[in-house]
């Protein structure tokens, strides 16, 4: 039989706030946390605005050494699964065994892009001074698995422990199948979600190159503009997003605060284009459906959807027409949020699973921001600007990535 899992902590990391609730009050209000870079120096970029993380200190989390040992995307992911063991009622570290089994911890925690920074550094150390004096640490902080990694190793969780890599859809799919690891008994709990730290010189002209994200260089704050007729790309944001997944019963015997319950994840693949969703948004509707199946929910049950709304004119207008496909005349209160916090990349699915469960907590459905101008091919109601006030009992998450990944979550209120 098949086990329930429920969600007892949070934590978040963002251009709008590092916590969850400076990141939740921000969204409500529509605060924008996009700006002028100052990563790097911006100048020849098409691009040059970004959703940075701000006032941040790694020293608050581990020494000078320790940070130096890993990339950002490592050093915002264990900030945010910092606050959500805490939230969670979790001890930092699980090795005593007075709480919970470290053995039945496990980590799936992903990034779409990894240490970036770490292989432009080292790249341009190997071009300019020869292979001897790249760093015997640009590996490990280099690859993906190592966000995992470093969360297993600072809390001694020693249950299953890997990542998923998707593009936009990574903290998405990470939440899916760390859902499945505590359903099917590998694991009483999952730290899990998402991290992205891709505003360097690489990252951002990559992005550029492609002529993906917007160029609204002199206007940041409406830089975002999902399903706005005058989008013209997304815009690019750090940060992380990790929730703590556990067993009901396992949750319950410890008298854990129960945020709500993940009840259904569907995954499918668009088979199609390495950047541009299927037309019609078939694939992004097929993975709706699917999480909603699994979830035992009918469409006319959904209270709320975070759309993956990226800002960008295939996406928005394909995802339209997927929330179509599967709601039809009984459409939930939709809204990205990507208009406040821009586009986090393999960190979205985990910031925006959040936002969710804020939703169900609260009864306030955020706006989508910076929407003025009506697109006939997005003529849905995306909550444009202001919050309003709606109790929902389900919510759905739902995710795009580059090569055609889809990714939804469904996500219900706790009710015993």
């Amino acid at each position: 039989m098949e086990r329930r899992v429920v969600v007892t902590g949070i934590g978040a990391l963002s251009c709008v706030g590092n916590s969850v609730n400076e990141m939740w009050n921000a969204v409500v209000e529509g605060r924008c946390g996009i700006g002028p870079i100052t990563r790097i120096d911006a100048t020849d970029y098409r691009t040059k605005i970004a959703g940075e993380v701000r006032d941040f200190d790694p020293e608050k989390y581990m020494s000078v050494k320790e940070a130096s040992r890993l990339d950002r995307d490592c050093l915002y992911a264990i900030a945010a699964a910092d606050e959500a063991m805490r939230d969670a009622g979790l001890p930092l570290d699980l090795r005593d065994g007075t709480i919970v089994n470290p053995d039945n911890v496990g980590v799936c925690v992903g990034s779409g892009i990894g240490g970036m920074h770490t292989m432009e550094e080292q790249c341009e150390k190997l071009l300019r001074d020869g292979p001897r004096r790249v760093s015997p640490f640009m590996i490990p902080m280099m690859i993906i698995d190592m966000v995992s990694g470093s969360i297993s190793m600072r809390y001694g969780a020693k249950g299953p422990n890997f990542a998923v890599v998707s593009a936009c859809a990574t903290a998405t799919h990470s939440l899916g199948e760390a859902f499945r690891a505590v359903q099917h008994g590998d694991a009483d709990i999952m730290i899990s979600g998402g991290a992205e730290a891709p505003v360097s010189k690489l990252g951002v002209s990559g992005f550029c190159s492609m002529k993906a994200m917007s160029q609204r260089n002199d206007d940041p704050l409406h830089a975002s503009r999902p399903f706005d007729k005058d989008r013209d790309g997304f815009v690019m944001s750090e940060g992380a997003g990790i929730l703590i997944l556990e067993e009901l019963e396992h949750a319950k015997k410890r008298g854990a605060k129960i945020y709500g319950e993940l009840a259904g994840y569907g995954a499918t693949g668009d088979a199609y284009h390495i950047t541009s969703p299927a037309p019609g948004g078939e694939g992004a509707a097929r993975a709706m459906k699917k999480a909603m199946a699994d979830a035992g929910v009918n469409s006319d049950e959904m209270g709320y959807v975070n759309a993956h709304g990226t800002s960008t004119g295939l996406n928005d207008k394909f995802e339209t027409a997927a929330l179509k496909l599967v709601f039809g005349d009984r459409m939930p209160a939709i809204s990205s949020t990507k208009g406040t916090m821009g586009h986090g990349l393999g960190a979205a699915g985990g910031l925006e699973t959040i936002i969710c469960l804020k939703v169900l907590e609260t009864g306030i459905i955020p706006p989508t921001i910076n929407y003025t101008t009506p697109d006939p091919e997005c003529d849905l109601d995306y909550t444009p600007n202001t919050a309003r006030e709606k109790k929902v009992d389900t919510v759905l998450n739902m995710n795009l990535g580059f090569g055609g990944h889809n990714g939804a979550l469904v996500l219900k209120r706790f009710n015993g």
